[in-house]
């Protein structure tokens, strides 16, 4: 029975060595399940059919098929597979053409292990974890007029609070300790902040606040 509540989760990564350490890392958790560790995509939907994963770790830069065609793959076949991209790469094409293409969340590989485990966490709670440096990119995903106002965004100092974490990484649990609310609370207040800002994901979220200077 307990089985049925862990996360199955696939890799996918070139280079063997770090293949091997996060499958260990993945294996060492009893709230995840290691479904498979591939070092290519280029039989992704086979993969997935197969093994069916709640989240994937993915590399972008694989031999064959590449992380963000395979992204896009398994998107449009499962939609309700969160899809992590985990890479040395930050630029701004690699990181916005994954998140418009479905990613679930964007972490450099110099990401610690505990925060990695904390990122497949996260989005199973709806989150959309991301290296905080990635973070600030993302408030150019979605390009604005200077003159669409905030000015009809109104947040209380709480919403305010939970949304100022989001922006820094913090993850549902990280927020509840950091603010001594419960999750329940912090689910209950990003769902009204996502009401407030017209936006239905985390990415969003973060993108909306950065960019319209909310905290």
């Amino acid at each position: 029975m307990e089985k049925e509540h862990k996360t199955k989760v696939v890799i996918y990564e070139d280079n063997p060595d770090l293949l091997f350490t996060l499958s260990k890392m993945i294996d060492s958790y009893d709230d995840f399940e290691l479904m498979g560790a591939f070092s290519n995509a280029n039989n992704v939907l086979i993969d997935v059919e197969l093994r069916n994963p709640d989240v994937i770790l993915m590399d972008i830069d694989l031999p064959g098929t590449s992380g963000k065609d395979a992204l896009k793959q398994i998107k449009a076949k499962h939609p309700g597979i969160d899809i992590i991209m985990l890479t040395v790469f930050d630029d701004n094409e690699n990181i916005f053409e994954s998140i418009q293409s479905g990613a679930s969340g964007y972490l450099l590989k110099s990401t610690s292990s505990v925060k990695i485990i904390e990122a497949i966490k996260d989005v199973k709670e709806g989150g959309a974890p991301m290296t905080p440096q990635v973070a600030k990119k993302v408030l150019q995903l979605l390009p604005r007029s200077e003159k669409e106002a905030k000015a009809d965004i109104y947040l209380t100092p709480r919403e305010v609070d939970v949304l100022t974490l989001l922006t820094k990484g913090y993850s549902y649990k990280m927020i509840a300790v950091a603010l001594e609310i419960s999750i329940d609370t912090v689910r209950h207040f990003i769902k009204v902040i996502y009401k407030k800002l017209h936006v239905n994901s985390m990415t969003e979220a973060v993108s909306k606040a950065l960019k319209d200077k909310l905290v």
